[in-house]
């Protein structure tokens, strides 16, 4: 159970993981977690899913409390593992444009939307996002170091009390609802703030939300100050649409595939631009078949 900035509670889907190396075994797994299911009265819905996974989701009177993907090769013989490598993609500064949006929602892959709080749709995109069985983060506005972009009317800025802290992130939770964690929009100033950030992580930790550094800094302390809360944290590793040409976020994708292969699991971060949704539709079909797509929440820790 999760809640809310003003409080109020919100049931938080569970992500079940399924490897398995024998393809007759599947039928046998989706039985027996059909029965698991018919007696606490979930109803099964699914969803698209690729060549090698299967997705679908459990609801509760109309709320879903389990997404259960079943990968088909993703499982070590010799270890019972997996041994395929994750990769889990977010599309930051989501809440403006619903077509991109929607385009992406459409996607069979676990995608990761990151909403940015007082834009026209956050609220109507954040519940569509959650609607269709895929995970919300919030987009939080941060203070950033120069005049390279233009300051956000609402964000964390440096000199703020904990109290204005928690004040601020409640109002935009508000806005975004569903959230299960949070990254930074810009902050290259305010994430490499050591006390901003423990306050930040304090109210994350309060809230059981977990904390991805987007990383617009080298100097920033966001992901120590987290593990230093305690608050499940990652980094990004790559972002694919700097250059905004198809070619080159398709570099980049194929960059953030061999990430995660070389180090077990990778974060890459885009953003709803036409050539970027473009380079993921086609891009992502053969980067399934390298590594596993997965929602961000399961690389955090």
């Amino acid at each position: 159970m999760g809640r809310f900035g003003n409080g109020k509670p919100y049931l938080v889907a569970d992500d079940i993981f399924i490897g398995l190396t024998d393809e007759s075994r599947r039928s046998v797994i989706e039985q027996a977690l059909d029965r698991a299911a018919a007696r606490h009265r979930l109803v099964r819905v699914s969803r698209p899913g690729t060549p090698n996974t299967i997705h679908f989701d459990y609801l509760f009177e109309g709320k879903r409390t389990h997404s259960v993907h079943i990968v088909t090769s993703a499982v070590s013989s010799a270890e019972g593992k997996s041994s395929t490598p994750r990769l889990a993609i977010i599309i930051d500064d989501i809440g403006s444009d619903k077509v991109a949006a929607e385009a992406l929602l459409k996607m069979p892959y676990p995608l990761t939307l990151s909403v940015l709080p007082g834009q026209a749709h956050s609220t109507e995109i954040a519940d569509e996002t959650y609607r269709r069985g895929d995970q919300v983060m919030l987009h939080l506005p941060m203070e950033f170091q120069g005049n390279a972009a233009k300051a956000e009317p609402v964000e964390l800025r440096v000199g703020m009390s904990a109290d204005e802290v928690h004040r601020l992130l409640g109002e935009m939770l508000a806005q975004v609802p569903h959230v299960v964690g949070i990254n930074n929009h810009e902050g290259s100033l305010a994430t490499a703030q050591p006390r901003l950030m423990a306050e930040l992580m304090q109210d994350l930790r309060r809230r059981n939300l977990f904390f991805i550094d987007s990383r617009t800094t080298a100097a920033t302390v966001a992901y120590a100050a987290a593990e230093q809360a305690g608050v499940p944290a990652a980094s990004r590793k790559v972002f694919l649409d700097d250059v905004e040409t198809r070619e080159a976020i398709l570099r980049q994708l194929d960059l953030a595939a061999r990430d995660a292969a070389a180090e077990g699991s990778a974060i890459a971060i885009g953003h709803p631009r036409p050539e970027t949704i473009v380079a993921l539709t086609e891009g992502l079909p053969g980067i399934g078949s390298r590594v596993r797509l997965v929602f961000v929440s399961t690389l955090v820790d």
